[in-house]
């Protein structure tokens, strides 16, 4: 898994910048801190809780801390495949029950509620403008 950093850090920074870019239209975060370097990095010291759907090619990724799914992202190119879905299963298996999804991002909430997730009414703001909802498995 080594191996495969660096293609996760860049399907995590594509989807970054493809979903979330739109609505933050912050420049020097979405196309200056956040990179792969530094990403593949941050991923390599969880290694035991990142998960790839591989068929030949990285094409999404899942890390899981304890009981929280972390991340869940898919290669755009490849949306829509069931891989994420696949991806989400296996992550349940390894003890994710709960998220927190950005509000914005209603095809992910969607996502996550047609596979048995709920919203809880639970609210944050990360970093004091990042609208998070809370998503548990029924």
């Amino acid at each position: 898994m080594p191996s495969d950093l660096s293609r996760m850090a860049e399907i995590i920074v594509v989807n970054y910048r493809e979903n979330f870019y739109p609505f933050f239209k912050n420049d020097e975060y979405y196309y200056k801190e956040l990179n792969v370097i530094d990403l593949a990095e941050e991923l390599k010291e969880n290694l035991t809780g990142s998960f790839v759907y591989d068929d030949g090619v990285v094409k999404g990724v899942a890390v899981v801390k304890g009981n929280l799914l972390d991340r869940l992202y898919v290669e755009p190119r490849f949306q829509s495949d069931g891989i994420g879905a696949r991806l989400l299963k296996f992550a349940e298996e390894k003890g994710a029950s709960e998220l927190w999804a950005l509000e914005y991002n209603k095809r992910g909430i969607a996502f996550y509620q047609r596979n048995g997730f709920e919203l809880t009414g639970e609210r944050v703001l990360e970093d004091e403008w990042v609208p998070l909802l809370k998503m548990t498995k029924t």
